[in-house]
């Protein structure tokens, strides 16, 4: 009797696009002929140390990153944002080892200004050959969409849109009448459920995408057995956008596809990139604000009775609890089961306090608990173990905020939710920011907080 053998592996990652391979190539490439041309435009033979900065800048830069897709200003955002962060490490880098000195500075300058503007070009150059491309009749890939809800009209805009991946959408199956369907998918109804295996049999269908809500996993089921009788590739769409999803990805466990859906964005080279840079750029402003540092104890001992710096119970990350520092703004040190929060004019803030908290100044010692590893310098802002208490049970998805390490600054302080937090209505929206910044984080987005962070702490007069 024969047996059918089945192969462990039955789930793999999505293969990298030649594009992409072109990309990751291309970039470091560009990075260093740019710096040797122009070592040679200005006679700087490459027997000299630049050949050793640019092999530096290779090891850096590889891969790079495919922005062959995106549109050109968001390429050139991108493109502007990796590019001064590697700057930034090559220059500290530079400034460690005192080799500044070895390099000419005409050849740096106009390097440093002229590869960003080659990287975008290639980005748009990449972007106009995928659109040509897509464009060519052979190239065109019909596609179906069946479930005609919320997600499978997302899905069709999806593909109707992105005109360089060379789809051309036909309409969507679905069980129900056209008068029932949304009004963007009623008019491009091809027919039910049933009538999809005879429809690919007829016409030349290259791709079938599956959005019908979680609660139909048998028509799921029986659905994939049909569809399994024709030549399209079919995918899977789950129907999660009521959920608040955090990172989502796609993993292969043990041979078992599973979505992941809360996740923190901080894993693998993430998290040690996340790591670096708050150890980097704590040190560096630790030595700079050490002498203020030292006038602010000296400032709050002579304003007041008491210790010079604050420390209070906070939960940090995976929700365990960490202790924070601050310098001592009030003349109470409330840390117990119930915490009122600061409120503009409040009795318990000192004078010198007051000042502290306008400025911003009194969290000048989280920096050394960013060192520590219980903070980053940006993240969600920690709130006292009391208060987590009390919001966890009243806000929806609060807890999520702790899939990473709070910080001194984050995207929703920037966004107006700095200070108190006297209604419902404001820590949920300071949540929902929190949340934005954990799905789309990034060493870019980390320093646009930490510039627009700068701008607030040096002109914004309505903090307390």
């Amino acid at each position: 009797m024969l047996q059918t053998r089945t192969s462990t592996r039955t789930f793999d990652s999505a293969p990298p696009s030649a594009s992409s391979f072109v990309a990751a190539l291309l970039e470091p490439l560009l990075t260093i002929v740019c710096y040797l041309g122009l070592a040679a435009l200005h006679d700087e033979g490459i027997d000299r140390p630049g050949t050793v900065l640019c092999l530096l800048v290779f090891a850096l830069g590889f891969p790079g990153v495919n922005r062959f897709r995106d549109r050109p200003l968001n390429a050139l955002v991108d493109v502007v944002v990796a590019w001064g962060t590697l700057l930034i490490i090559l220059g500290l880098c530079a400034f460690a080892t005192d080799s500044f000195r070895l390099f000419s500075t005409t050849v740096l300058v106009q390097w440093a200004f002229v590869t960003p503007v080659l990287h975008w070009l290639a980005a748009f150059a990449g972007r106009a050959w995928l659109r040509r491309q897509a464009a060519r009749p052979d190239a065109r890939r019909a596609a179906v969409v069946i479930g005609a809800g919320p997600l499978g009209v997302r899905l069709a805009r999806a593909l109707e849109q992105e005109r360089d991946r060379g789809h051309t959408f036909l309409g969507f199956f679905d069980d129900r009448q056209s008068t029932r369907l949304d009004p963007a998918a009623a008019g491009r109804r091809l027919g039910s459920l049933a009538q999809v295996r005879g429809f690919l049999a007829e016409q030349r269908v290259h791709e079938v995408y599956i959005a019908l809500p979680l609660s139909s996993q048998p028509r799921i089921g029986t659905l994939l057995a049909s569809l399994q009788d024709s030549t399209a590739s079919v995918y899977l769409a789950p129907d999660v956008f009521g959920i608040s999803i955090i990172q989502g990805r796609l993993q292969d466990l043990g041979g078992v596809p599973v979505v992941g859906m809360l996740e923190t964005p901080f894993t693998g080279v993430n998290e040690l990139a996340k790591r670096l840079s708050d150890i980097v750029l704590s040190s560096l402003i630790l030595l700079l604000i050490a002498p203020l540092m030292l006038l602010i104890a000296i400032g709050i001992k002579l304003d007041s009775p008491g210790p010079v710096i604050f420390r209070q119970r906070r939960n940090g990350l995976n929700g365990e609890e960490i202790v924070v520092w601050k310098f001592r703004s009030m003349s109470t040190r409330d840390d117990g089961a119930q915490i009122a929060q600061a409120r503009r004019g409040d009795p318990r803030v000192t004078r010198f306090g007051a000042f502290l908290r306008r400025s911003s100044l009194d969290e000048l010692p989280q920096f050394v608990n960013v060192l520590q590893g219980r903070m980053s310098i940006v993240g969600p802002r920690p709130h006292a173990v009391a208060h987590n208490e009390q919001y966890r049970r009243l806000v929806q998805a609060y807890m999520l905020r702790h899939k990473v390490r709070p910080g001194i600054t984050g995207w929703a302080q920037i966004n107006g939710l700095r200070g108190e937090t006297d209604t419902l209505d404001k820590m949920r929206a300071r949540v929902e920011y929190d949340l934005e910044y954990l799905r789309n984080w990034s060493i870019g987005f980390d320093l646009r907080i930490i510039a627009r962070t700068l701008k607030l702490v040096l002109f914004d007069r309505h903090a307390y």
